[in-house]
């Protein structure tokens, strides 16, 4: 692991009366603010600033800073209310504070500037630094009206640091040191604003508000466009247990069942009850496993009526009932927008159950829907609002699950899916859109998670086109939007997944072959598709999607090209099978490392460095993984490759799982990878049922 420096050059020198902290003397007002202890917290007033540092959690502490008043305790935020309880001890002397949580400690100095350090040897994990030695300083409040402030926090950078985590991104990065990144939900684009550092820290931005993080050479910056208090969240450690520490403060992840540990089938879109029942009798017909399949969009009468068109669904209950016989679980799609045709839209718009606008209409997208040859002004409910919850939810329940037992859900467009993406016009019962907006799928996945428990339902599984900090507390995946299909594109799923991964969220997957085309007959896309099915199989969940050729234009008639593992041929269906059949092998090494992730908040993705973060090369690796601790996964993302290098963590010792050949770690190794054949290692003697 990087060793953090001891100090960070260049603080500016103190100067004033000996125990009532000092000023620099380069500020153009030196501000000596004053310290006191309140409730085990250290706080520090200045200059109408207060600032809030308090334990919050082992090895953690949470930072609130705000102008013009005492820190707010009831903002939105991804922490949970109530902090696990913790030792620390507080000193304030020689006009400065100090605040010590096991291995983290936080100093601050006179003027407010703060200071993470690790406690064993006071080496310094992060601090605050100025924008200018005369202003601003690190925390700049600039007034956008009513009180609100465009809030922007300046921390350090650092030679040699290495930053991953942050949500799901399409750039390909896996250490995102030198990126800029926008905060906000776009389709693909998920924001969680969570960041692990090489140095030893894992921090969230614990605000919603929309912005950005600018991860330059010469210092990184927090912004939010529009918001009231400075908050964030910080723990010392290694990063698995930073996972830890993170999952404990935001919420872990339910158990998944097991149906959703196996293979899920599904396309853009299967429009009839026939067509849908044909695909599962073929899979088993065909004596191949599969534990879900989903029925997509449009299979509703309008848009937010949340229930099933009969003249395509005739009779759910029974579609249902064949498809438990077959031991396939229904998967219904549920968007959170609804028509001004759907029945709800009267009542949902006078009882204010929509995302309000600051100017305008009350719609925020367009969309097809049945029964007009146009596109409608949709709008969507909001998500932020408990009643408007409750309201959604008793629809889901009246139309899906009393009536047929449908209890899985497919959450699409949950960013929400904005057109044009303007938030600064929306208003939410949360609060303004620039201030609260990035929380909306994680509040949707709420709606479910709340509404199943309620109804007494314990296994629960939402599939979310978006997600939050703290999204997997209500049991919702994520997968990475609609992405293309190719392989410059697979590659950048494995960052992508890995970066999920550190950000608190894994139940995480692709729609294996992408989303935009491809054709099943052309052997080039097969070739991508036989590949990105080797990666599917070793994902955390496995699930067949894509808008494949030939198309048709969007709307409720659409539907796409074939796309079952029998679509793309007999050398390509072969090869598919024997990924589904590996998977079933390892669905129970799959719930092993599923109950980490429930019990420990541990990944299931994981970058190699998660188990070997002393061994500085593992650092560095974007394009292999391990699943779960023992098996590490080497995809093939090239065309025409026949062999794969991948690099074997020092500290074990590794078996090719299709040859027996063994390895000591620690070293780059060649294997054969032919197109039936994605690289897999097993760690110092794993037994895994990889070969048939």
């Amino acid at each position: 692991m990087n060793q953090p420096a001891a100090n960070h050059p260049g603080q500016p020198g103190q100067a004033g009366q000996p125990g009532q902290g000092s000023a620099s003397l380069t500020q153009s007002s030196p501000t000596v603010g004053t310290f006191r202890e309140r409730d085990g917290a250290l706080e520090w007033s200045g200059r109408q600033e207060t600032v809030r540092v308090e334990p919050w959690g082992p090895d953690a502490v949470r930072v609130r800073a705000r102008l013009g008043g005492p820190v707010l305790e009831s903002l939105p935020g991804a922490l949970l209310d109530e902090a696990p309880a913790t030792e620390a001890s507080v000193k304030i002397e020689d006009g400065r504070g100090q605040l010590t949580v096991g291995a983290l400690t936080v100093e601050v100095d006179a003027e407010g500037l703060i200071r993470f350090l690790r406690t064993d040897d006071s080496a310094e994990l992060l601090t605050e630094e100025r924008a200018h030695f005369w202003w601003p300083g690190p925390r700049l409040y600039t007034p956008v009206g009513n009180g609100h402030h465009r809030l922007e926090q300046r921390f350090a950078a650092y030679e040699g640091e290495k930053l991953y985590g942050l949500g799901q991104h399409q750039h390909g990065l896996l250490d995102q040191k030198g990126a800029v990144l926008d905060l906000i939900q776009r389709n693909a684009e998920v924001t969680i604003p969570v960041l692990t550092s090489s140095r030893g820290y894992t921090l969230l931005w614990n605000s919603p508000a929309i912005g950005r993080v600018e991860l330059a050479g010469n210092g990184t910056r927090w912004v939010a466009d529009s918001a009231r208090q400075i908050d964030y969240w910080i723990t010392a450690g290694q990063p698995a247990d930073a996972q830890r520490r993170y999952s404990a403060v935001t919420g872990r992840t339910p158990m998944l069942p097991e149906w959703a540990a196996g293979f899920w089938q599904c396309k853009l879109r299967y429009r009839t009850q026939d067509e849908l029942l044909g695909v599962a009798r073929e899979y088993k017909r065909r004596g191949l496993p599969i534990d879900a399949i989903v029925c997509d969009f449009f299979h509703w009468t309008h848009l937010g009526d949340w229930k099933f068109d009969p003249a395509e669904w005739p009779d759910p209950a029974a579609m249902r009932q064949e498809l438990e016989e077959l031991g396939i679980k229904l998967v219904v799609s549920v968007w959170p927008s609804v028509s001004p045709l759907s029945e709800n839209h009267q009542l949902m718009e006078q009882r204010g159950y929509f995302i309000g606008t600051q100017y305008g209409p009350m719609a925020h997208a367009d969309w097809p829907d049945k029964e007009v040859a146009s596109t409608v002004q949709v709008a969507f409910y909001d998500a932020t609002n408990p009643e408007a919850r409750d309201f959604l939810w008793s629809r889901i329940k009246e139309n899906y699950l009393d009536p047929y037992g449908i209890t899985a859900f497919w959450l699409d467009a949950c960013e929400p899916e904005l057109k044009p993406g303007f938030q600064e016009n929306l208003r939410y019962w949360a609060g303004p859109g620039l201030e609260v907006g990035n929380m909306y799928p994680s509040e949707n996945a709420r709606t479910f998670y709340e509404g199943m428990i309620a109804a007494g339902e314990t296994e629960i599984v939402t599939l979310n086109r978006s997600a939050w900090a703290g999204s997997q507390r209500y049991g919702a995946a994520l997968w990475s939007g609609d992405i293309g299909t190719d392989f410059a594109t697979l590659r950048r799923q494995i960052a992508a997944g890995l970066n999920t991964s550190l950000s608190g969220i894994p139940w995480w997957n692709t729609d294996i072959g992408g989303f935009h085309g491809g054709d099943p007959d052309d052997p080039a896309y097969r070739e991508v598709m036989i590949r990105w099915f080797q990666f599917g199989a070793l994902s955390p969940l496995m699930r067949l999607h894509g808008f494949r050729d030939p198309g048709m234009p969007l709307g409720p008639d659409m539907t796409g090209g074939p796309n079952e593992v029998w679509s793309y041929g007999e050398e390509a269906g072969t090869i598919m099978e024997k990924y589904l059949r590996l998977r079933e092998r390892l669905k129970p090494y799959v719930l092993d490392v599923m109950r980490a992730a429930h019990e420990e908040g541990l990944p299931v993705m994981r970058p190699l460095f998660l188990e070997f973060p002393d061994d500085q090369a593992t650092w560095s690796v974007a394009d292999s993984y391990l699943f779960g601790p023992d098996l590490l996964v080497a995809p093939v993302l090239t065309a025409g490759a026949s062999v794969r290098t991948a690099y074997l963590p020092a500290g074990a010792r590794w078996t090719d799982a299709w040859t027996g050949t063994s390895y000591e770690g620690g070293t780059n190794v060649t294997v054969d990878a032919p197109l039936d054949r994605i690289p897999l290692f097993l760690r110092d003697g794993a037994a895994l049922p990889i070969a048939e």
